[in-house]
């Protein structure tokens, strides 16, 4: 169990000021962690020899097919472009 006194000091290690509200709210928000993390814990044996999942449900993600397409005329592209410096757009610079 976790009480005020370790909230506070761990967030006078990591030089946090907190109000006294805020160190009974975060008393009491971890120390439902924990009892959140014990109840997963107590799930370890019930759950051996289950396969990990990668997403909830099955299933494929969709994708549409590789098809080659008649490319847009690179001149026709850079003609809408606000700025063009020969064969490029031209960007604000913003790195020095």
């Amino acid at each position: 169990m976790i009480d005020r006194a370790q909230v506070a000091h761990v967030a006078n290690l990591a030089r946090l000021q907190l109000a006294e509200a805020e160190v009974e709210i975060f008393a009491k928000q971890l120390n439902d962690i924990l009892q959140y993390v014990e109840q997963l814990n107590q799930l370890d044996p019930q759950l051996e020899g289950v396969e990990p999942t990668t997403r909830a449900i099955e299933g494929t993600i969709p994708t549409r097919p590789d098809a080659i397409r008649q490319m847009v005329d690179p001149e026709a592209l850079l003609n809408c472009a606000a700025a063009r410096e020969d064969t490029f757009f031209r960007v604000p610079q913003i790195l020095g």
